[in-house]
């Protein structure tokens, strides 16, 4: 008896439930799970629904029939070590460019106004971060182009190093 109990604390739920469905299977004398049991399983659904077991009892459990796609074309085979970009190129990303960025309680949020000052994290003259769809790629400095803002970018940061910051 005690090792009933230990063993009970040892099974996970999974292997609990998984034991109950054998022991289950078995006192119906179904071992392998795939007796032909629908005019049970159409009445025990009925009584479940409410419906009459009897007029249930008769209904039968088929497959749905399955339309043959016929041969599939293999995928486009790629030669040599260059990936296929020609799947992503025309869709948009956002590209943003953040100055700086700091932490506030929601008590001095409330008390900002017009001509109030936030500090931020940044130095002044430190190059800013560029973000595609929030990820760091680059670093830049703040450009005027044709009487409009730009960036030049100073520093783009490596694959190798974008996939150890989205791993964080």
């Amino acid at each position: 008896m005690a090792d009933d109990k230990k063993d009970d604390r040892e099974l996970s739920e999974d292997e609990k439930l998984a034991a109950e469905w054998e022991a289950a299977m078995e006192e119906s004398g179904d071992k392998d799970g795939e007796g032909d049991r629908t005019d049970e399983w159409a009445a025990a659904m009925a009584e479940a629904e409410g419906e009459d077991a009897g007029k249930d009892a008769g209904r039968q459990v088929r497959a749905a029939p399955m339309e043959d796609f016929g041969d599939v074309p293999e995928p486009r085979q790629r030669t040599g070590t260059e990936p296929d970009l020609d799947v992503i190129l025309d869709i948009p990303v956002t590209i943003s460019m953040e100055v700086g960025n700091t932490q506030i309680p929601i008590r001095n949020l409330l008390q900002l106004n017009q001509g109030s000052v936030i500090e931020l994290d940044r130095l002044a003259g430190e190059p800013l971060d560029v973000l595609v769809n929030g990820t760091l790629i680059a670093h830049g400095e703040v450009v005027m182009v044709n009487e409009k803002f730009g960036i030049r970018l100073t520093d783009v940061i490596s694959p190798g190093e974008r996939i150890k910051r989205l791993q964080k």
